[in-house]
């Protein structure tokens, strides 16, 4: 069943530091094996705001001050499991250039690694992101829909992509 995690909403945050992204490696759950940036699902009762800031210190061990998110992208995932049953998880993301403490390993997420926004590990990472990631790693705003077969493994059809002026 790993990998088949019934997700509903969550958050995805990039860390950044000028031309250059940070990403780790999955460990477990969707995405696993794969570079992504720091998030997770929310816990009953708490904002996007406190998930990402609670992810962020439980997978790097860093703070970041909530001022300091900026968001860049809502992205639906349409997700077929095994079974054939689908769910959409609705990612919030976010980038942040100013934190306190440097990225560390942690049970998640493994050799936290700077890359060049340029030139991404793409056939090591989640299908769609080779679509989405660019543009907001370069100042876009937008709103993503992608439909994933079972473990997220293939692609349905084509990622939609649809810029937007920001988030409230």
């Amino acid at each position: 069943m790993d990998g088949e995690k019934t997700l509903l909403n969550a958050t995805l945050c990039y860390l950044t530091k000028g031309n250059e992204v940070l990403l780790g490696m999955k460990t477990r759950n969707i995405g696993k094996g794969c570079w992504n940036g720091y998030g997770g699902g929310t816990e009953p009762g708490e904002t996007l705001e406190q998930a990402v800031l609670r992810e962020l210190e439980e997978e790097a061990k860093i703070l970041v001050s909530p001022e300091h998110l900026d968001k860049v992208a809502i992205i639906d995932f349409c997700n077929t499991k095994s079974d054939g049953s689908v769910f959409n998880c609705k990612v919030h993301v976010y980038l942040v250039s100013r934190w306190v403490g440097e990225p560390q390993v942690s049970e998640e997420m493994i050799n936290p690694t700077w890359f060049d926004k340029e030139r991404l590990p793409f056939d090591k990472m989640m299908l769609a992101d080779r679509e989405w990631l660019p543009l907001v790693l370069n100042g876009k705003k937008i709103i993503v829909s992608a439909k994933y077969g079972p473990f997220q493994k293939t692609l349905l059809g084509k990622v939609e992509i649809c810029q937007v002026d920001g988030f409230v």
